[in-house]
């Protein structure tokens, strides 16, 4: 039987927020957690204070649950397993699985199940992944092509019946109790014809983004050549908006990337090794049908503005000679930003900065303006930081997370919480008068 130790470990987390101004079952739902998935199938329900455990659920025994994400911010979560690859008997032998992969999606206020959904290639086809965003199930197929389906109404379609943690259940001539080991949660939506398709695109890599006021989405065209082209279309016609082709100017070994701000105002976030910039989307004057991207505002990496280096060198002769060559934007010796987060409450643009000094890494956390730009507070982080590694920063009001993924699957996870220096914050104020 699968079991939950103080040792098990976290393969990914969230920090969920207390919540404001609701009424809930229990006392343990008002305390902000972070919710963590193991190794083991185990979801984890702990305090963001004190680290106990307040709930745990135990997955499933028939996959492995791998990643943990927001389908809507501090509402749904989505949990994706592992992708079925199937035995190698079974690859040898050219026998295909039908399921490529499961998603357990959860709601926050209270705690409790909506159910687990199963990504059949029987139904959609050659899919090679999927993922819940924002209440859409996105699917993703290796041509490009990305298809977009409601999940309520797959939900209310085809789950076949309606399952509550902690409760008895009979499935498939077995009894147990949903969400406890080794029963854990029986896969109770599965789909058996195809859902209303809602919207369609092709786009190198799936890159596939939604958002903005009115509706509009962003992909990179699906031609090679055109890789870190970004276009932004408007989602009723498909129509190119007014300057809504993004290319960054950088060369860089990492790609730059591109999202609508998940503040809601429509704007967009464009972030490369050295810059981030913030677009808006506004109305062209005498055209309500049309909208045009303009430039909001940009924060830049401290660093030299000339990239070209001279390297002097004396030949056997005693000539001089001067070598020029050209740094790459993303450096490890420069200043480059490696993560933007936003964080609601606080109305702030969170940007995680990293300098290779001699052979460690150093970050620094930049608290900037939301609405201007303007950079309010740094605050260095205490451990080195390996840009061979992969790195996570959650930024929730006082708290700051930041997980490192090590080789064989290590986990280190550092949390940093912020206290109110008076004296300080006097001074700021005092400034901005």
């Amino acid at each position: 039987m699968p079991k939950c130790s103080k040792s098990e470990k976290i393969e990914d987390a969230l920090l969920w927020e207390c919540p404001v101004g609701d009424i809930l079952p229990n006392s343990s739902d008002y305390k902000s957690s972070l919710i963590a998935l193991t190794a083991h199938n185990w979801l984890l329900r702990i305090s963001a204070t004190t680290g106990k455990i307040l709930e745990k659920i135990y997955l499933a025994p028939y996959c492995k649950f791998r990643y943990l994400s927001w389908d809507t911010p501090q509402e749904v979560i989505a949990v994706k397993s592992a992708q079925n690859r199937g035995s190698a008997v079974a690859r040898q032998a050219g026998i295909q699985q039908p399921v490529l992969l499961y998603l357990a999606v959860f709601r926050v206020l209270p705690f409790s199940l909506v159910g687990i959904l199963e990504i059949n290639k029987k139904i959609f086809g050659n899919v090679t992944d999927a993922t819940l965003s924002h209440g859409i199930l996105i699917v993703m197929y290796s041509s490009g092509l990305v298809r977009l389906y409601s999940f309520q109404t797959i939900a209310e379609q085809f789950m076949q019946q309606k399952l509550d943690l902690g409760c008895a259940c009979r499935w498939g001539g077995t009894t147990g109790t949903v969400g406890e080991a080794p029963f854990g949660i029986p896969c109770n939506i599965k789909i058996t014809d195809l859902p209303p398709l809602l919207f369609e695109v092709s786009s190198l890599e799936n890159a596939f983004q939604i958002g903005g006021h009115p509706w509009h989405y962003i992909i990179t065209p699906n031609k090679r050549k055109q890789k870190g082209v970004f276009h932004i279309c408007a989602l009723k016609d498909n129509c190119l908006a007014k300057n809504g082709i993004q290319e960054m100017d950088c060369c860089s070994l990492e790609s730059d990337w591109i999202y609508f701000h998940p503040d809601a105002s429509g704007r967009i976030i464009h972030v490369g090794p050295n810059q981030v910039k913030v677009l808006k989307l506004t109305e062209i004057e005498n055209n309500s049908f049309q909208h045009q991207i303009s430039e909001d505002f940009v924060i830049l990496a401290d660093r030299e503005n000339n990239k070209n280096e001279n390297v002097l060198t004396v030949t056997a002769s005693g000539r001089v000679v001067k070598k020029s060559f050209n740094l790459l934007d993303d450096d490890p010796e420069q200043e480059t930003f490696k993560i933007v987060d936003y964080e609601d409450e606080l109305d702030l643009l969170s940007v995680v900065a990293v300098t290779q000094i001699d052979a460690e890494g150093k970050a620094h956390l930049d608290f900037h303006c939301n609405e201007y730009g303007t950079l309010l507070k740094s605050i260095p982080l205490v451990e080195s930081w390996d840009v061979t590694y992969s790195h996570e920063v959650y930024f929730d009001r006082d708290l700051v997370l930041h997980i490192e993924q090590k080789p064989n699957r290590v986990f280190s996870c550092y949390v940093y919480q912020m206290v109110c220096n008076t004296a300080e914050e006097e001074e700021t104020i005092n400034r901005s008068c």
